[in-house]
């Protein structure tokens, strides 16, 4: 008889955004009259058109491959040169990262997950809470946990917890960890880290000989010019840091799917034997395995959100969703919740009406004003008393759900 990963068993019944489209479902079968009143503002899914420049640019790719002389079979796994350099002159300018440590992907959810196979077992690993669920379930899979308590925790890692008192930016661990996942902007609460902060960090990780993961898919979207964008604008975070960015919030590319992963040369671990090794040649040799590459139209598509004319069409998109966070965040303090988030991030982070528990408000907005938020306690113990809001819709359903929101909360 084949043996499973039991590993797998240790998790939650279901993933955070599979249960609320279960919820939302259940909800629309029992209440067919009200189904198309549903306004989603859970899941992070953008909903404006892909940008012109990127169309035009996938448009020419899918050309070329009717073409014998410009057709493209494989593709180099680690991403074609050509995205690989114009990542490198718009995004890392000035930072000393070369284009052959950047790695591109169909998707940063896959990335922070996949980038535990190049670390061994035993490893001290550090979350925030709450935290993106995906960082918690691939460390449960991978047999990096021991199972979980009532609220959810699970023996073996570090939770450093993130909540109004410190602007739900975490405060370093009081002990030593190998591997800490840091999310900024942050997903779920929208919370920017300062340069000191991340400098903090860095030194560190520096003293404890530590890995920062740093998850940097929202950073398009910080508009105070005092926030890094991205950890490597830290002085020695390219000893200590892998970045991972992502096309799907900034570009729209939630259904085309491209990312990429940041694995500067001079970052290193430990062999068993003590030996420091490169983890850059570690992931080459694992995404060379494990990975055919994006594919080619996908790459000539996101080459172009580099472009003039993508640079100014992405600005707007940006625009138009930190609009709408405004518009959320004017209509949450008027009904006189606390709320983080939706200055520099698309999620705006609302405290629960009192006597009211996260998924009790799932409901209650689900119920009697037909919009889908996300329950804070999905994203871990912390986010209980919690809920966000995504600003990823159009205009009129964010002026809708705001005027929802007043009637509910009046």
């Amino acid at each position: 008889m084949a043996s499973i990963n039991s590993n797998f068993l240790k998790l939650k019944a279901g993933y955070l955004f599979p249960e609320i489209a279960r919820r939302v479902k259940a909800f629309s079968d029992a209440n067919p009259d009200k189904a198309s009143r549903i306004i989603r503002c859970g899941i992070g899914d953008v909903t404006e058109p892909l940008p012109g420049a990127v169309r035009a640019a996938m448009h020419e790719a899918i050309d070329e491959m009717g073409v014998r002389e410009t057709f493209k079979g494989y593709g180099p796994e680690q991403g074609y040169e050509f995205l690989r350099q114009a990542i490198v002159d718009n995004e890392f300018a000035g930072l000393g990262i070369s284009a052959d440590e950047v790695f591109i992907s169909d998707g940063s959810k896959c990335d922070t997950g996949n980038i535990l196979d190049i670390f061994g077992k035993g490893n001290v690993i550090a979350i925030t809470d709450p935290v993106y669920p995906v960082y918690v379930d691939t460390n449960v899979m991978a047999g990096n946990t021991g199972d979980s308590d009532e609220k959810g925790a699970y023996a073996g890692l570090v939770y450093l917890p993130c909540n109004a008192e410190n602007g739900f930016v975490a405060d370093l661990p009081k002990e030593r960890v190998d591997l800490v996942y840091l999310c900024f902007p942050n997903n779920p609460t929208g919370a920017v880290a300062t340069r000191a902060q991340l400098e903090a960090w860095v030194k560190y990780a520096k003293e404890n000989d530590t890995i920062i993961f740093f998850d940097a898919a929202y950073q398009a979207f910080v508009q105070d010019a005092s926030i890094p964008k991205s950890i490597f604008e830290i002085e020695g975070a390219k000893d200590v840091a892998i970045e991972f960015r992502s096309f799907s919030k900034n570009g729209g590319f939630t259904g085309v799917r491209c990312a990429y992963i940041v694995i500067p040369k001079t970052v290193t671990g430990k062999d068993d034997q003590g030996n420091r090794v490169p983890l850059h040649q570690l992931w080459s040799r694992r995404h060379s395995t494990k990975f055919n590459g994006a594919s080619y139209p996908v790459q000539k598509g996101a080459a172009a959100v580099f472009s003039e004319q993508g640079k100014a069409e992405v600005k707007a998109l940006i625009e138009h969703y930190m609009g709408n966070a405004k518009l959320l965040i004017e209509a949450v303090k008027a009904a006189g919740l606390p709320v983080f988030g939706g200055e520099n991030a698309p999620y705006v982070w609302v405290g629960c009406p009192a006597g009211l528990g996260s998924w009790d408000m799932f409901d209650k907005m689900l119920n009697e004003a037909q919009v889908v938020i996300t329950p804070g306690a999905g994203f871990g113990a912390a986010g209980e008393g919690w809920f966000r809001i995504s600003a990823f819709n159009s205009r009129a359903n964010v002026e809708e759900v705001c005027k929802r929101l007043a009637a509910l909360l009046a």
